[in-house]
């Protein structure tokens, strides 16, 4: 574990949610003198406190171990708000509708950040019937390759996972689809715009 809940941060939430030091300890069965000596820094919370006392303060085990609480204001589900997170260990691959912490493999994940696409990353973009179907003329071997493309709609999410030595393409269904991402394992988050990339 990189990170240990700090005093100063059990302080700032337990004040945020207007709880003394007798209150919170009443919650998780310690003594308010244990809180204290968290809260000047004389001391730590033992691990298999870490899930009561993250109950107490309202967030998760980590927000809590990071020292933000994080609130999602997409109230509305907007789908174009959503974030991908990608885990560098064993490759799982995360979609969030608005502000998430999320983990994977013991690790805290920030969300990708999506480019234009340069030209290593440009996809050629189809139409077939009713669908887009998309190829990219990348490397695809096992340290460099395409590890997704994913389009999104204001109804959803199309997500096809590829791997080193298959091809770079997929086919989507058009309805509403406003971006398309590819995603590098080497480079990150690509976007574009699909009606912008169309073969006449």
């Amino acid at each position: 574990m990189d990170k240990y809940v700090t005093g100063a941060v059990i302080r700032r939430l337990r004040e945020a949610k207007r709880m003394t030091q007798e209150e919170l300890a009443e919650k998780i069965f310690v003594s308010s003198k244990a809180v204290s000596k968290w809260e000047t820094g004389q001391g730590f919370p033992d691990i298999s406190l870490l899930e009561p006392l993250a109950k107490a303060l309202d967030i998760s085990v980590i927000e809590l171990l990071s020292g933000e609480d994080i609130c999602n204001t997409n109230h509305s589900a907007n789908i174009a708000k959503g974030k991908f997170y990608v885990c560098p260990v064993c490759g799982n691959v995360i979609r969030s509708i608005g502000e998430a912490v999320v983990s994977c493999c013991g690790i805290t994940l920030p969300p990708l950040a999506a480019e234009a696409a340069d030209e290593e990353h440009q996809p050629n973009i189809e139409i077939v019937e009713d669908e887009y179907y998309v190829t990219i003329d990348h490397p695809m071997s096992k340290e460099h390759y395409i590890s997704f493309l994913a389009t999104v709609s204001d109804q959803g999410v199309q997500f096809v996972k590829l791997y080193p030595e298959g091809a770079a393409e997929a086919r989507f269904k058009i309805n509403r689809v406003s971006e398309l991402y590819v995603y590098c394992n080497r480079h990150g988050l690509y976007a574009v715009k699909p009606g912008r990339l169309l073969r006449k």
